[in-house]
């Protein structure tokens, strides 16, 4: 298995139990080629954030719940492929581009690798329901930012419900930069949150090119809710982890698949 960092094995952990249902401490130290003293942190750390519930020589899920990583967990896995796809998504933004951002910390890569000459104002207009990437543009000189408004989800740290939906069909945008919580060629795109999918499927049809973003972890993985079709997408681009026999059969859809 490729090297983890601890917080990346945590939310593999916490994933696992919320897809079998139960897991034990002995298949985990296989699984993960680490001690039990630090499979035994990992579940009480999981557990004490309400991810599962500790039972003798393992964990189940807590009944009734089905919560993913919050935004600031998220942040911290993957974080290499997320800024090189990050990197390579942002050299497709132009001058005078409309941009739609969802909430996700791949897309705040794309606007942290924005190049500098396209940051003033009237050079591109950014619209998005995320406080993390509306934080990080107010940094700019003068940009030209639309936050929507809505309902705020502390998990996601972005808005959503009817207030932002509204705001969304009044828009069309050159391109659509959107994370995904999974990725399968039968599910498609896929998160954990309804409000939040609900959000992102008025984006896609708000936008002329949609691009997901997402590193290769997410592919393979079906999320709560089914955001849009695979096919619903113009490009993908994720990392060269990405399983070789999916990205052929997303290329043979006709979806452009860009590996970083």
């Amino acid at each position: 298995m490729e090297d983890l960092s601890a917080a990346e094995r945590r939310s593999q952990i916490a994933q696992m139990v919320l897809e079998t249902g139960k897991v034990q401490v002995a298949s985990l130290v296989e699984q993960f080629q680490v001690t039990e003293t630090s499979i035994r942190r990992d579940l009480t750390l999981l557990e004490a954030s309400s991810r599962l519930k500790r039972i003798h020589g393992g964990a189940i899920p807590i009944p009734g719940s089905s919560r993913t990583d919050s935004f600031d967990e998220k942040k911290e896995l993957h974080i290499k492929a997320k800024e090189q796809i990050g990197k390579v998504a942002a050299e497709m933004i132009k001058p005078k581009d409309i941009l739609l951002l969802d909430s996700g910390t791949t897309t705040l890569q794309v606007i942290r690798h924005i190049p500098s000459d396209l940051r003033s104002s009237n050079r591109i207009t950014l619209v998005t329901n995320s406080q993390p990437i509306a934080q990080e543009v107010l940094t700019w000189p003068s940009p030209n930012l639309t936050i929507l408004g809505g309902l705020y989800l502390p998990d996601y740290q972005a808005t959503v419900g009817p207030q932002t939906l509204a705001q969304l069909q009044e828009l069309t945008a050159d391109k659509v930069f959107l994370g995904t919580d999974g990725l399968t060629l039968g599910s498609g795109a896929t998160t954990a949150n309804v409000f939040m999918a609900e959000v992102d499927r008025i984006m896609v049809e708000r936008s002329r090119h949609v691009i997901l973003v997402t590193d290769s972890s997410k592919i393979g993985r079906v999320g709560f809710v089914p955001v849009k079709p695979v096919s619903a997408f113009h490009t993908l681009i994720t990392d060269t982890n990405a399983p070789p026999d999916v990205i052929k059969a997303i290329r043979d859809m006709g979806v452009e698949v860009i590996l970083v």
